[in-house]
């Protein structure tokens, strides 16, 4: 590992030495406007925490335009069930296996603190001819773009955006997804527990997840949905009533884990256990290629309930979640291999005597997205549901006669000796919410390799480090 790989890789163990979920950010924008104090420059903060770093230009690059790298601050947390891993007080542990950086039992967080440690990088290294610099770190991406959002008109002053939130070294982003959410609550009727009535968890995990936007077309499994399914297959059989219900972890996150708790009549343990190994049979097939350690288990009970739905709401219930979608709904015509639009069947829980839905809308198309949502609303209408759906975030629509791009291709081309992928994505980015903002930025997506954001197998390439660096340098060199 050379020297440069190793600063990189010191500054994103201090990033990730500070616990920066989404909405809780603000010790990590602490520590960024100290480091900036710390290394003599010029930050600022605005009222939601996004900071600002300016970096002046090196001697000769004076006059040039001023380039802005742009990063987020919070991280998706997600976790195996057998971690004690405790977000809010933790560090990320940092663990090199041959090429790869991944963490302990959670997500590493390199979506999207590899930004930050390569603007901060960039910053301290005194060796990098560079024109003017403002690093843009922001909250909150991951819920829902809060950070950029609420960027004022005259936070920044250039024109040109190096984000530095993509995942695959050597591929360019020219555009992507805008996203919409929508909540559902069901009002829940109760009834009394009867003396004879069992109760046990029926359990769904050991899924992959992932990232809803980029994973969504590679067949991983919906753990509320396989839930549910597995629910309505007992439900054909034996009468039950469902008691408590939660899955899922993040709108942004295709769920891994989700359980149900039932009551039903003893003599029906041995039956439903019968269905539930069958069903677990069926969908190990149907995901043999993709997932690999799916177990739908039924598991005793550790808690004290005296009530559950009536029969009435838990029907309702299963059928509301049984016909909202997920998943991939229509595929781009224009970039092969990409979702236009899709949705994620995100969390489930119980408040106040209401079950809460979450699902996320996606697409590259406005339109398309909007009609999705009305569907989705549909739904909760036909099943006498409260619902709201959140204004959402734009798209970013491709510009192929970008002088940027013209000018990061040739770059590219000359340092290595072939051609950048050129592509977009179906996740979200900030570059569409801060191009809406700033008339005329021109913007790319770049990145080192990182696998399986949003979910604990999350991991980073660490040759792609050295490798993201010198195009970097040699791209801010060439301004």
């Amino acid at each position: 590992m050379n020297k440069k790989t190793e600063n990189i890789l010191e500054l994103f163990q201090q990033i990730n030495n500070i616990p920066r979920c989404s909405k809780k950010e603000e010790n990590i924008s602490n520590w960024l406007m100290k480091w900036a104090e710390e290394h003599e420059l010029e930050a600022v903060s605005d009222e939601v925490k996004n900071v600002l770093i300016k970096v002046p230009a090196t001697k000769g690059f004076e006059n040039k335009p001023i380039i802005v790298i742009q990063g987020h601050m919070d991280m998706v947390c997600e976790k195996t069930p057998e971690s004690s891993h405790d977000f809010s007080k933790d560090a990320i542990e940092n663990i090199i296996d041959g090429d790869w950086l991944h963490a302990n039992n959670t997500t590493l967080g390199a979506d999207n603190g590899v930004a930050l440690a390569f603007g901060l990088e960039i910053a301290r290294d005194k060796n990098i001819p560079h024109p003017p610099l403002e690093l843009l770190f922001t909250v909150d991406e991951e819920t829902g773009l809060t950070g950029a959002n609420a960027l004022r008109n005259d936070f920044l002053e250039g024109k040109i955006l190096l984000n530095f939130d993509s995942e695959e070294e050597g591929i360019f982003t020219i555009g992507c997804a805008g996203g919409r959410d929508t909540k559902i609550m069901l009002p829940l009727e109760y009834q009394d527990i009867s003396d004879n009535e069992s109760i046990y968890k029926i359990g769904v995990s050991g899924l992959m997840g992932g990232h809803s936007g980029g994973d969504i077309t590679k067949h991983r499994g919906n753990a509320n949905k396989l839930l549910v399914r597995t629910l309505q297959e007992i439900k054909e059989k034996y009468s039950f009533n469902i008691v408590d219900l939660s899955g899922g972890s993040a709108h942004n996150a295709i769920p891994r884990d989700s359980e149900a708790t039932i009551s039903f009549k003893s003599e029906h343990y041995e039956g439903i256990k019968e269905v539930i190994q069958k069903i677990e049979e069926i969908i190990k097939l149907e995901f043999s290629e993709t997932e690999k350690t799916i177990s739908i288990k039924l598991i005793k009970n550790d808690k004290n309930y005296n009530k559950s739905f009536t029969a009435n709401t838990t029907e309702k219930v299963i059928n509301l979640i049984l016909a909202l979608p997920h998943g991939t709904k229509e595929m781009s015509l224009e970039f092969d291999g990409v979702p236009e639009t899709s949705c994620n069947l995100a969390t489930l829980e119980i408040q106040n005597e209401k079950l809460i839905i979450l699902s996320s809308q996606r697409s590259s198309k406005m339109s398309a997205r909007d009609y999705l949502t009305k569907e989705i609303e549909a739904v909760a209408k036909l099943c006498k549901a409260e619902y709201k759906s959140g204004v959402g975030y734009s798209s970013w629509q491709p510009n192929i006669n970008s002088k940027l791009l013209e000018h990061c291709k040739n770059v590219y081309k000359n340092k290595f000796g072939k051609d950048a992928i050129i592509e977009v994505v179906h996740g979200g980015l900030e570059c569409g919410v801060i191009g809406a903002k700033y008339d005329g930025m021109d913007m790319i997506s770049i990145g080192p390799t990182i696998r399986n954001p949003h979910s604990p197998q999350e991991k980073m390439y660490i040759p792609s480090l050295i490798k993201f660096w010198e195009f970097v340098c040699e791209l801010l060199k060439s301004f």
